[in-house]
């Protein structure tokens, strides 16, 4: 396909989004523009969720992004489609957690955006795998014209080996992910609703599982009931809508946690991309090693 073809990309909504151009001009959503640009695809700006600070961008979710160089169009309720617009995007690419609702931008929104570009939706919802999700955005940024070098699955494999020779090991350490919630409380992530989780089980990694209760994606305790989980590595959510570890120092139950494990930073909505997620598998191989 060369740059005068018409340009064509059928989204997982099932929705056929096609220009005249290959677009060239990306606005994304936080987590798709940090995986497009690990593929090669260099957006013209990100915007972020309601969770987010519509000033600055979360550097928990950027990834390698080049923020000095990537515009940051806001978040919440400083997205509107002037806004958005402002940038003159010829693609904007958004995420959607099922039912093709667009993450992070208000309904409206969305609809009158898609009113004047085009937009694609990618599902990074917990009915796929993290494989599946990275394969519709390696899918994408081929239309696009760019491809994740040959190297970062080379390095992704090493990982995925090393940190399955780990977890084979006979300790079995527990490993516990977490998104502080205040000086009171955290949530533990459910493991198999989280497709990063998924993947290290997959590995042999000795997942903490929450008690059946309520919540479908995270189970909310006391701290010192998250602590008699005895958990020997912690992925804890670093996120700006997640507490900051700092803030937990004078908490008895979260530094009794600090003292016996070992705490690694965990971005629930990762870059999906081979590069970012080798990265990841082998922080936790550290920790596990350590």
């Amino acid at each position: 396909m060369n740059e005068q073809s018409v340009w064509q990309f059928s989204d997982d909504r099932g929705q056929l989004t096609s220009a005249e151009r290959r677009p060239t001009r990306v606005l994304a959503y936080v987590q798709a523009g940090a995986t497009l640009w690990d593929h090669g695809i260099r957006p013209s700006a990100v915007f972020g969720s309601g969770h987010d600070d519509p000033a600055v961008p979360d550097t928990a979710k950027t990834g390698s992004l080049p923020l000095a160089e990537v515009a940051y169009a806001g978040a919440g309720t400083a997205l509107d489609v002037e806004t958005l617009l402002n940038g003159e995007p010829d693609l904007v690419v958004a995420v959607s957690y099922g039912g093709g609702q667009v993450y992070g931008l208000a309904p409206e929104t969305a609809k009158h955006l898609e009113e004047h570009v085009p937009v694609v939706v990618i599902d990074v919802g917990q009915a796929r795998t993290l494989a599946e999700i990275g394969e519709r955005f390696a899918r994408l940024a081929r239309s696009l014209g760019a491809e994740e070098p040959t190297s970062a699955a080379q390095e992704l494999d090493a990982a995925r080996d090393r940190l399955r020779a780990l977890a084979a090991g006979p300790d079995g350490a527990r490993v516990l992910a977490l998104s502080p919630a205040g000086q009171q409380q955290a949530h533990l992530a459910r493991p198999r609703v989280w497709p990063e989780l998924r993947v290290l089980a997959g590995l042999g990694v000795n997942l903490v599982e929450p008690a059946e209760g309520p919540g479908a994606n995270w189970s909310t305790v006391g701290w010192s009931e998250a602590g008699a989980l005895r958990p020997a590595v912690v992925l804890a959510d670093i996120r700006v809508n997640a507490t900051p570890l700092g803030e937990l120092r004078t908490n008895e139950a979260w530094t009794a946690i600090e003292r016996t494990a070992r705490v690694v930073p965990w971005n629930p909505e990762p870059v999906c991309s081979a590069r970012a997620h080798a990265r990841f598998l082998a922080l936790v191989a550290d920790a596990l090693e350590a």
